[in-house]
């Protein structure tokens, strides 16, 4: 699990989220709390076209919540 000081240098920053039943959010970090859920600004969800997963469909979310308890993993992209 992410601890809170490594978020708190990737706030306002762009990060791709791995989600439970292979979803992906990528969007700006705009906010946590001690529960990992994560506020994603200009989120937007990639959707898997084929199997080999180098093909997505995006679908523009706006702004989210992202509950912690279903988050598998975060990488940071700026």
């Amino acid at each position: 699990m992410v601890s809170a000081p490594e978020l708190k240098k990737s706030l306002d920053k762009k990060l791709t989220i791995f989600l439970n039943g292979n979803r992906i959010i990528e969007g700006k970090l705009t906010g946590y709390d001690i529960f990992l859920n994560l506020t994603i600004n200009n989120a937007v969800e990639k959707i898997k076209l084929n199997k080999s997963g180098d093909k997505f469909d995006i679908v523009d979310i706006g702004e989210c919540v992202v509950r912690g308890n279903s988050i598998v993993s975060l990488e940071i992209l700026d």
